[in-house]
């Protein structure tokens, strides 16, 4: 049984979302995947597509790069809820200039109030060398306060490094 908030942390190519997916399959109700990229490149469609064919006919994926909010309201108690990612959300309001505070704060009630599970994934991007330009830094900045914010709410927190989960809060499903 998944509990209301789960969030899986991880670097770029740590297997988190793959981790995120099985949890997400093993909890028996129907997997909903809402996908958070737009699509900016050819290497972004190509990650797309990888992350389609491993999913498989099973999931129900809902483009939500410009409405996550709207994806978790339609939920109903049968379903289980992946987003992946919050990393990718949040850089798509930030290439929107929108208020981030703002969107975060609703991002947080409406996982509240969602009435299925959801299993959030979100890169962790703190680890790292600072980067060299102004914006970057602010991404950097607001993805560790989003992912804070995320973990300080979810009922279960994991951290997947080179493929292997580990659990930082709450209990194994």
């Amino acid at each position: 049984m998944l509990p209301n908030t789960t969030l899986v942390l991880g670097g770029a190519a740590s297997g988190k979302s793959q981790w995120a997916e099985s949890l997400i399959l093993n909890s028996g109700l129907t997997p909903i995947y809402l996908a958070t990229s737009r699509i900016w490149d050819e290497e972004m469609q190509a990650k797309v597509d990888l992350h389609k064919a491993r999913r498989g006919a099973e999931w129900t994926t809902i483009n939500a790069a410009d409405g996550v909010e709207d994806g978790l309201r339609g939920a109903t108690p049968d379903q289980s809820m992946l987003l992946d990612c919050a990393t990718m959300w949040l850089t798509n309001l930030m290439m929107d200039e929108a208020d981030i505070g703002a969107a975060q704060t609703s991002l947080l009630a409406t996982l509240a109030d969602c009435p299925a599970p959801v299993v959030v994934v979100s890169n962790e991007v703190g680890q790292g060398i600072v980067p060299e330009n102004a914006l970057a830094r602010r991404f950097r900045e607001a993805q560790g306060r989003l992912n804070i914010a995320l973990a300080a709410q979810a009922d279960t927190v994991w951290h997947v490094l080179a493929g292997l989960p580990q659990l930082r809060k709450g209990d194994a499903p």
